[in-house]
């Protein structure tokens, strides 16, 4: 006699689109997983050869005062060569430009600036988003902007003198800056306004040419970050009339704020930070950030940050990334209520 087959019930049936449901999580985790195993590898792996920081400015300036530094402290800690690339023009942006598009594999980063906070506002065609194509990865240095002039070519000793000559002669003074749209040519457009004085812009490829020229008294004044100035103020070559900022440098404690000098109001700094290419692998931009923040503490880094007049920083990741967003709202309304146009 044949056993009859009973069957299930058909609603304990496990069906087949039942089965693939409850594995989707699972498949889930091990994409996951697998899609990061490159990434953990690469990341062990790296650095392999050189890596490219790409500076947008000539030679010279200030993002190569504290680029340079830095780029020698990784050279020690890496073990592999970190390149200075300077890729200049159009106040900055013509290097963003070229880091934007470099290949995300951990080999180029970008030294980007305060100046990059301002250019979405003066120049309307960019190719690149400082916000959307860009890692933030680390603050560098934030110094002050600091009023600097040949002491050959200006008699003024203080800033109100240098006020007082500049009304006497409008139109017959100019100034020296990193390039337009930088926050040397907007310190410039602010001590214009806040003064009611008539200086002519001179934009230069960078702080380095800028300086150069100050030096050589082919124009007489530049409003400078403190990081390309400190070297030829320290020297004699230039005269420092004042500091942008709410207090004094501890590196020039002679040189007093421009409130002190008679210009309340007058505060301008500059910042220089690390950016990625978006898509750099999320490992090597932790390893990165991880060696930046050794570096910024070794007594080398130390010393020099003091020298040029700022202090250490320690902003990484999301928060220096909230900070750049902050900054091209800032400038985008400085730059609006100020009326400034690219000469």
């Amino acid at each position: 006699m044949r056993t009859p087959i009973h069957k299930l019930p058909e609603e304990n049936l496990v069906k087949p689109s039942a089965i693939r449901h409850a594995m989707l999580p699972l498949l889930a985790v091990i994409s996951a997983v697998a899609a990061q195993a490159p990434t953990a590898a690469q990341a062990q792996a790296w650095p392999e050869k050189a890596v490219t920081f790409i500076v947008p400015f000539a030679a010279g300036g200030g993002t190569d005062a504290f680029a340079r530094p830095l780029a020698a402290q990784l050279d020690t800690q890496l073990g592999k060569r970190i390149l200075i690339e300077n890729r200049a023009g159009a106040g900055g942006t013509v290097g963003a430009s070229a880091a934007s598009k470099a290949a995300p594999d951990g080999y180029t980063f970008f030294i980007g600036a305060a100046h990059h906070a301002i250019a979405p506002s003066l120049y309307p065609n960019l190719d690149y988003n400082i916000e959307k194509d860009f890692i933030a990865v680390a603050l560098m240095a934030r110094p002050p902007q600091i009023v600097v002039v040949n002491p050959d070519k200006v008699a003024a000793k203080t800033l109100a003198e240098f006020i007082a000559y500049a009304k006497a002669n409008p139109g017959k003074l100019n100034y020296g800056s990193a390039g337009a749209g930088t926050t040397h040519h907007l310190a410039g457009e602010l001590f214009k306004i806040l003064t009611k004085t008539n200086i002519q812009h001179v934009p230069y490829r960078g702080a380095g040419p800028a300086m150069q020229d100050l030096i050589a008294g082919h124009v007489p004044v530049v409003f400078d970050g403190l990081g390309s100035s400190a070297a030829p103020v320290r020297a004699g070559q230039l005269r420092a009339l004042a500091v942008a900022a709410p207090k004094r440098v501890p590196a020039f404690p002679d040189v007093p704020t421009a409130a002190e000098a008679g210009l309340p109001g007058y505060e301008v700094s500059t910042w220089y930070g690390v950016f990625a290419p978006k898509n750099t692998p999320p490992a090597i931009v932790e390893q990165m950030t991880r060696e930046l923040q050794k570096a910024m503490q070794t007594p080398t880094i130390k010393e020099a940050w003091e020298r040029n007049g700022t202090d250490v920083p320690d902003v990484t990741g999301p928060a220096f990334a909230k900070m750049v967003s902050a900054e091209v709202e800032r400038w985008r309304k400085v730059v609006t209520e100020a009326n400034v146009k690219l000469d």
